[in-house]
C-alpha cells in the first residue's frame, strides 16, 4: 500500500504554521463484522493552541480512480489540545462501502480557548470477557473546582503497525461530576475481527468545561506537554482562526 499527502494550507490572521503542524495519521480502512466499511485515523496537534470543531472529509473512490462521493465525519474528541491527538471513524453501509477502493482525507478546524486539564483517568485496564469482547474498565475524576458536565471518555486502539484499530466513546453514569468526584466508566469495542490485533491503546477525558491528558497502559512512552508552554501565546491571537486543508490520498 502506498500513500501520497498533499498538504494546502489556508491561513486566515496572522498566527504563522510550519509544515506539518496539524495532520492526519495512523488511518486506514478495515471491514467490520456487521460487514460496513470504517475508515479510522487520528488527528495530532502539534500547534500551540488547542483546536475545535474538527472536521475530516472523506472523498471514496472506486477502482478507476473515479470519484463516488464525499463524506464528513468529525474527531471524537471535542477539543484537541496542544501536543494531543482525536481519533475519528468514518462507517460506511454494506451498500454504499462495495465500490469503494481507496479514499482520500481533508482536514477542517478552528483554533479555541484553552480548557484546564483537569479530567484525569486515575486508572484503566484492558480486558476481554468469556465471549472475547474487548473492553477497556477504568475510573475518571474531575480534579477541578467547579462541577464538569457532559463528561466524555476517548479510546483509540492501535494494532501491531502502530495504525488506528478502533475507537469509541463513552460518558459514564452519571456524565457529570462534581468537584473531586470520580466515576466508573467501561468502554466496549465488539468488533472481534478488528479488536484481535490490538496492541496498545490510549485514553483522553474531556467535559464541556475541561480537558485532560493522555493515559498511556503500563509499558508505553509518552511525553507529556506542560500546560504552561503549551499555551503561551494564545492571548496574542484570541479571537483568530485558522483554516487548515490537509489531503492525504491513500492508493489501497
Amino acid at each position: 500500500m502506498e500513500k501520497f499527502f498533499i498538504i494546502s494550507l489556508i491561513f486566515v490572521g496572522i498566527m504563522p504554521l510550519s509544515f506539518g503542524d496539524v495532520f492526519i495519521q495512523n488511518d486506514q480502512q478495515y471491514i467490520g463484522d456487521d460487514d460496513s466499511l470504517h475508515i479510522v485515523g487520528e488527528i495530532q496537534n502539534n500547534l500551540e493552541v488547542p483546536l475545535n470543531q474538527i472536521s475530516i472529509f472523506v472523498s471514496l473512490f472506486d477502482e478507476d480512480k473515479n470519484m463516488i462521493t464525499t463524506k464528513e465525519t468529525s474527531s471524537l474528541v471535542n477539543t484537541i489540545m496542544p501536543g494531543m491527538k482525536g481519533p475519528f471513524d468514518l462507517v460506511l453501509t454494506n451498500g454504499e462501502a462495495k465500490q469503494i477502493k481507496s479514499y482520500s482525507l481533508d482536514l477542517d478546524y478552528k483554533v479555541s480557548q484553552p480548557k484546564n486539564q483537569v479530567i484525569d483517568i486515575t486508572s484503566s485496564e484492558l480486558s476481554r470477557d468469556n465471549h472475547n469482547n474487548l473492553m477497556i474498565t477504568g475510573t475518571v475524576t474531575n480534579k477541578g473546582d467547579i462541577t464538569a458536565n457532559t463528561v466524555a471518555v476517548i479510546a483509540t486502539l492501535y494494532d501491531k503497525q502502530g495504525n488506528v484499530a478502533a475507537v469509541s466513546r463513552v460518558h459514564p453514569e452519571p456524565d457529570y461530576l462534581r468537584a473531586d468526584d470520580n466515576a466508573f466508566f467501561l468502554v466496549t469495542v465488539p468488533d472481534k475481527i478488528q479488536t484481535s490485533t490490538i496492541e496498545d491503546f490510549t485514553l483522553i477525558a474531556e467535559s464541556e468545561e475541561f480537558a485532560a491528558v493522555p493515559e498511556f497502559p503500563i509499558g508505553s512512552v509518552v511525553v507529556l506537554v506542560g500546560t504552561l508552554s503549551a499555551y503561551i501565546g494564545i492571548t496574542r491571537y484570541s479571537g483568530r482562526f485558522i483554516t487548515n486543508l490537509i489531503s492525504a490520498t491513500n492508493l489501497k
